[in-house]
Protein backbone atom coordinates (compact mmCIF):
# COMPACT_ATOMS: atom_id res chain seq x y z
CA UNK A 1 0.00 0.00 0.00
CA UNK A 2 1.84 3.60 -0.68
CA UNK A 3 2.38 5.42 1.41
CA UNK A 4 2.75 9.38 0.81
CA UNK A 5 6.39 11.28 1.51
CA UNK A 6 6.90 13.12 4.50
CA UNK A 7 7.32 16.76 2.43
CA UNK A 8 3.67 15.80 1.22
CA UNK A 9 2.79 15.31 4.68
CA UNK A 10 4.46 18.29 5.95
CA UNK A 11 2.46 20.49 3.27
CA UNK A 12 -0.53 18.92 4.28
CA UNK A 13 -0.60 19.81 7.43
CA UNK A 14 0.49 23.47 6.63
CA UNK A 15 -3.05 23.56 4.72
CA UNK A 16 -4.30 22.38 6.82
CA UNK A 17 -3.27 24.90 9.79
CA UNK A 18 -3.93 27.55 7.05
CA UNK A 19 -7.31 26.39 6.62
CA UNK A 20 -8.18 26.37 10.90
CA UNK A 21 -6.58 30.00 10.91
CA UNK A 22 -8.71 31.22 8.08
CA UNK A 23 -11.67 29.88 9.32
CA UNK A 24 -10.72 31.14 12.83
CA UNK A 25 -10.55 34.60 11.32
CA UNK A 26 -13.59 34.32 9.42
CA UNK A 27 -15.59 33.64 12.96
CA UNK A 28 -13.63 36.40 14.73
CA UNK A 29 -15.07 38.89 12.11
CA UNK A 30 -18.41 37.60 11.84
CA UNK A 31 -19.17 37.78 15.71
CA UNK A 32 -17.69 41.23 15.79
CA UNK A 33 -19.83 42.03 12.55
CA UNK A 34 -22.79 40.77 14.53
CA UNK A 35 -21.55 42.56 17.83
CA UNK A 36 -21.21 45.91 15.72
CA UNK A 37 -24.70 45.48 14.15
CA UNK A 38 -26.19 44.82 17.27
CA UNK A 39 -24.72 48.02 18.81
CA UNK A 40 -22.36 46.51 20.86
CA UNK A 41 -18.30 45.58 20.69
CA UNK A 42 -15.79 48.61 19.91
CA UNK A 43 -16.75 52.41 19.79
CA UNK A 44 -15.44 53.61 16.11
CA UNK A 45 -13.36 57.17 16.76
CA UNK A 46 -13.96 59.78 16.98
CA UNK A 47 -15.34 60.20 20.42
CA UNK A 48 -16.34 63.79 20.87
CA UNK A 49 -19.72 65.98 22.28
CA UNK A 50 -22.80 67.51 20.04
CA UNK A 51 -25.38 70.33 20.68
CA UNK A 52 -28.17 71.34 18.83
CA UNK A 53 -30.49 73.71 19.59
CA UNK A 54 -33.03 75.61 16.87
CA UNK A 55 -31.29 74.27 13.77
CA UNK A 56 -28.31 75.26 14.80
CA UNK A 57 -25.15 72.61 15.76
CA UNK A 58 -22.07 72.46 17.40
CA UNK A 59 -19.34 69.92 17.52
CA UNK A 60 -17.20 69.91 20.56
CA UNK A 61 -14.33 67.19 21.38
CA UNK A 62 -14.08 65.23 24.50
CA UNK A 63 -12.14 67.66 26.59
CA UNK A 64 -14.01 70.73 25.03
CA UNK A 65 -17.11 69.36 26.30
CA UNK A 66 -16.25 68.72 29.93
CA UNK A 67 -15.18 72.68 29.87
CA UNK A 68 -18.38 73.92 28.25
CA UNK A 69 -20.14 71.72 30.91
CA UNK A 70 -18.59 73.02 34.04
CA UNK A 71 -18.48 76.79 32.38
CA UNK A 72 -22.44 75.84 32.52
CA UNK A 73 -22.60 74.47 35.74
CA UNK A 74 -20.77 77.33 37.63
CA UNK A 75 -22.77 79.40 35.79
CA UNK A 76 -25.82 77.56 37.16
CA UNK A 77 -24.64 77.41 40.15
CA UNK A 78 -24.08 81.40 40.93
CA UNK A 79 -27.90 81.75 39.66
CA UNK A 80 -26.37 83.74 36.33
CA UNK A 81 -28.62 83.93 33.42
CA UNK A 82 -28.13 82.06 29.98
CA UNK A 83 -26.78 84.75 28.72
CA UNK A 84 -23.78 85.09 31.06
CA UNK A 85 -22.85 81.56 29.92
CA UNK A 86 -22.97 82.49 26.55
CA UNK A 87 -20.70 84.99 27.18
CA UNK A 88 -18.52 82.81 28.93
CA UNK A 89 -18.71 80.05 26.25
CA UNK A 90 -18.13 83.07 23.53
CA UNK A 91 -14.66 83.98 25.19
CA UNK A 92 -13.53 80.67 26.05
CA UNK A 93 -13.76 79.72 22.30
CA UNK A 94 -11.67 82.48 21.14
CA UNK A 95 -9.28 82.71 24.00
CA UNK A 96 -8.36 78.70 23.82
CA UNK A 97 -10.55 77.09 22.29
CA UNK A 98 -12.22 76.14 24.87
CA UNK A 99 -9.34 74.57 26.16
CA UNK A 100 -7.53 74.57 29.74
CA UNK A 101 -3.88 75.82 28.07
CA UNK A 102 -0.62 76.15 29.78
CA UNK A 103 0.72 78.83 27.70
CA UNK A 104 -0.33 81.89 25.39
CA UNK A 105 0.12 85.24 24.65
CA UNK A 106 3.61 86.33 27.52
CA UNK A 107 1.60 85.17 30.31
CA UNK A 108 -1.99 84.09 29.38
CA UNK A 109 -2.73 80.72 30.30
CA UNK A 110 -5.76 78.54 31.27
CA UNK A 111 -9.48 78.37 29.45
CA UNK A 112 -9.68 82.55 29.18
CA UNK A 113 -6.18 83.20 28.96
CA UNK A 114 -6.14 85.50 31.97
CA UNK A 115 -2.75 86.89 33.18
CA UNK A 116 -0.75 86.45 36.65
CA UNK A 117 0.77 89.52 35.87
CA UNK A 118 -2.78 91.67 35.56
CA UNK A 119 -3.94 90.38 38.45
CA UNK A 120 -6.33 86.95 37.62
CA UNK A 121 -4.37 85.02 39.93
CA UNK A 122 -1.64 83.27 40.23
CA UNK A 123 -0.58 80.66 37.23
CA UNK A 124 -1.33 77.53 39.65
CA UNK A 125 -5.13 79.09 40.27
CA UNK A 126 -5.50 80.07 37.10
CA UNK A 127 -4.87 76.64 35.51
CA UNK A 128 -7.61 75.25 37.76
CA UNK A 129 -10.73 75.42 36.23
CA UNK A 130 -13.46 76.04 39.13
CA UNK A 131 -10.90 79.04 40.00
CA UNK A 132 -10.53 80.23 36.28
CA UNK A 133 -14.70 80.03 35.47
CA UNK A 134 -15.30 81.27 38.49
CA UNK A 135 -12.93 84.70 38.30
CA UNK A 136 -14.47 85.08 34.56
CA UNK A 137 -17.85 85.53 36.03
CA UNK A 138 -16.80 87.68 39.10
CA UNK A 139 -15.83 90.08 36.23
CA UNK A 140 -18.79 90.25 34.38
CA UNK A 141 -21.35 90.27 37.56
CA UNK A 142 -19.71 93.82 37.90
CA UNK A 143 -20.59 94.96 34.74
CA UNK A 144 -23.89 96.68 34.41
CA UNK A 145 -26.47 95.63 31.90
CA UNK A 146 -24.23 92.71 30.34
CA UNK A 147 -27.25 90.42 30.04
CA UNK A 148 -28.41 93.38 27.38
CA UNK A 149 -25.39 93.85 25.83
CA UNK A 150 -23.46 92.26 22.45
CA UNK A 151 -21.93 89.36 23.37
CA UNK A 152 -18.68 90.77 21.97
CA UNK A 153 -18.91 93.88 23.46
CA UNK A 154 -19.54 92.20 27.38
CA UNK A 155 -16.96 89.75 26.74
CA UNK A 156 -14.06 92.59 25.79
CA UNK A 157 -15.25 94.89 28.63
CA UNK A 158 -14.03 91.29 30.98
CA UNK A 159 -10.70 90.50 28.91
CA UNK A 160 -9.86 94.11 27.42
CA UNK A 161 -8.41 92.18 24.27
CA UNK A 162 -6.30 93.85 21.29
CA UNK A 163 -9.27 91.96 19.26
CA UNK A 164 -12.74 93.51 20.71
CA UNK A 165 -14.43 92.07 17.66
CA UNK A 166 -13.32 88.50 17.89
CA UNK A 167 -15.58 87.02 20.45
CA UNK A 168 -18.94 87.82 18.23
CA UNK A 169 -17.90 84.82 15.79
CA UNK A 170 -18.29 82.46 18.29
CA UNK A 171 -21.89 83.82 19.46
CA UNK A 172 -23.90 81.49 17.46
CA UNK A 173 -22.21 78.95 18.92
CA UNK A 174 -22.26 79.81 22.40
CA UNK A 175 -25.40 81.00 22.86
CA UNK A 176 -26.81 77.53 21.41
CA UNK A 177 -24.50 75.51 23.68
CA UNK A 178 -25.51 77.84 26.60
CA UNK A 179 -29.29 77.34 25.99
CA UNK A 180 -28.63 73.63 25.88
CA UNK A 181 -25.98 73.13 29.20
CA UNK A 182 -28.42 75.10 30.93
CA UNK A 183 -31.50 73.51 30.59
CA UNK A 184 -33.85 76.38 28.56
CA UNK A 185 -33.53 73.95 25.58
CA UNK A 186 -34.78 71.05 27.37
CA UNK A 187 -35.16 67.07 25.98
CA UNK A 188 -31.08 66.14 25.77
CA UNK A 189 -29.79 68.91 23.74
CA UNK A 190 -26.53 67.77 24.34
CA UNK A 191 -24.88 64.70 24.17
CA UNK A 192 -21.36 62.45 23.65
CA UNK A 193 -19.90 59.83 22.41
CA UNK A 194 -17.96 57.91 25.08
CA UNK A 195 -16.73 54.63 25.11
CA UNK A 196 -18.02 52.32 27.55
CA UNK A 197 -16.60 52.27 30.81
CA UNK A 198 -13.50 49.92 31.50
CA UNK A 199 -13.66 50.40 35.11
CA UNK A 200 -15.23 51.73 38.31
CA UNK A 201 -15.02 54.90 40.01
CA UNK A 202 -17.20 55.34 43.59
CA UNK A 203 -20.23 57.20 43.92
CA UNK A 204 -18.48 59.87 46.08
CA UNK A 205 -16.24 60.43 43.31
CA UNK A 206 -19.43 61.76 41.10
CA UNK A 207 -21.09 63.38 43.95
CA UNK A 208 -17.84 65.00 44.49
CA UNK A 209 -17.27 66.21 41.02
CA UNK A 210 -21.24 67.54 40.78
CA UNK A 211 -20.67 69.32 44.07
CA UNK A 212 -17.56 70.88 43.67
CA UNK A 213 -19.80 72.76 39.93
CA UNK A 214 -23.09 72.95 41.30
CA UNK A 215 -22.75 73.45 44.80
CA UNK A 216 -24.59 71.16 47.94
CA UNK A 217 -26.91 68.65 45.99
CA UNK A 218 -29.41 65.79 47.40
CA UNK A 219 -28.78 62.71 46.17
CA UNK A 220 -29.73 59.03 47.05
CA UNK A 221 -28.21 55.74 46.59
CA UNK A 222 -29.78 53.13 44.33
CA UNK A 223 -30.65 49.03 44.77
CA UNK A 224 -27.61 48.64 41.95
CA UNK A 225 -24.73 50.47 40.88
CA UNK A 226 -27.26 53.93 40.87
CA UNK A 227 -26.93 57.25 41.96
CA UNK A 228 -29.55 59.28 42.02
CA UNK A 229 -29.69 63.53 42.42
CA UNK A 230 -32.82 64.90 43.29
CA UNK A 231 -33.86 67.72 41.77
CA UNK A 232 -37.85 68.07 42.68
CA UNK A 233 -40.21 69.57 40.27
CA UNK A 234 -41.01 72.90 38.49
CA UNK A 235 -39.69 74.89 35.82
CA UNK A 236 -36.27 75.78 37.41
CA UNK A 237 -35.79 72.31 38.99
CA UNK A 238 -36.37 70.91 35.24
CA UNK A 239 -33.37 73.13 34.00
CA UNK A 240 -31.67 71.90 36.30
CA UNK A 241 -32.11 68.47 36.11
CA UNK A 242 -31.20 68.75 32.25
CA UNK A 243 -27.60 70.85 32.90
CA UNK A 244 -26.98 68.22 35.83
CA UNK A 245 -27.87 65.76 33.56
CA UNK A 246 -25.62 66.67 30.54
CA UNK A 247 -22.43 67.95 32.92
CA UNK A 248 -22.69 64.19 33.42
CA UNK A 249 -22.52 62.95 30.10
CA UNK A 250 -20.08 65.63 29.32
CA UNK A 251 -17.88 64.06 31.96
CA UNK A 252 -18.91 60.83 31.20
CA UNK A 253 -15.79 59.45 30.82
CA UNK A 254 -13.97 60.61 33.52
CA UNK A 255 -16.25 59.45 35.34
CA UNK A 256 -16.82 55.74 34.45
CA UNK A 257 -20.21 56.20 33.75
CA UNK A 258 -22.71 53.83 32.23
CA UNK A 259 -25.86 55.89 31.80
CA UNK A 260 -27.65 58.78 32.82
CA UNK A 261 -31.29 59.11 32.62
CA UNK A 262 -34.33 61.96 33.20
CA UNK A 263 -37.19 62.90 32.56
CA UNK A 264 -38.24 60.31 29.94
CA UNK A 265 -34.65 60.35 28.44
CA UNK A 266 -31.95 58.16 28.64
CA UNK A 267 -27.91 58.32 27.23
CA UNK A 268 -25.77 55.31 27.32
CA UNK A 269 -21.86 54.67 27.08
CA UNK A 270 -20.84 52.78 24.47
CA UNK A 271 -22.19 52.44 21.16
CA UNK A 272 -25.54 53.32 21.89
CA UNK A 273 -23.68 56.93 22.95
CA UNK A 274 -23.77 57.92 19.33
CA UNK A 275 -27.53 57.41 19.43
CA UNK A 276 -27.22 60.73 21.49
CA UNK A 277 -30.69 60.49 24.28
CA UNK A 278 -33.26 57.65 23.63
CA UNK A 279 -36.46 57.63 24.92
CA UNK A 280 -36.75 55.74 28.22
CA UNK A 281 -40.19 56.22 29.63
CA UNK A 282 -39.40 55.06 33.34
CA UNK A 283 -36.64 57.95 33.75
CA UNK A 284 -38.58 60.09 36.22
CA UNK A 285 -38.75 63.37 35.97
CA UNK A 286 -37.75 64.66 39.52
CA UNK A 287 -34.68 62.95 39.81
CA UNK A 288 -31.28 62.25 37.50
CA UNK A 289 -30.27 58.40 37.69
CA UNK A 290 -26.76 57.73 36.84
CA UNK A 291 -25.81 54.04 36.81
CA UNK A 292 -21.80 53.68 37.67
CA UNK A 293 -19.42 51.58 35.44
Amino acid sequence: MPTSSPARRSEAGRLGAAGLFFLAAVLVVGAVGVAIWRGAGPLPDPEGCTASVGGHTVQLASDQGENATLIAAIGVRRGLPARAVSIALATAYQESKIRNLDHGDRDSIGIFQQRPSQGWGSAAQIRNEHYTINRFYEELEKIDGFEHMRITDAAQKVQRSGYPEAYEAHAADARALASALTGYSPGGRFSCVVRSPDGHRPAADVVASLEAAYGDLETARGPRQDLAVLVGRGPAAHRAGWSIAQFLVGHAERLQLRSVSFDGKEWQAGRASEKGWTGAPEAPADRVVVRLG
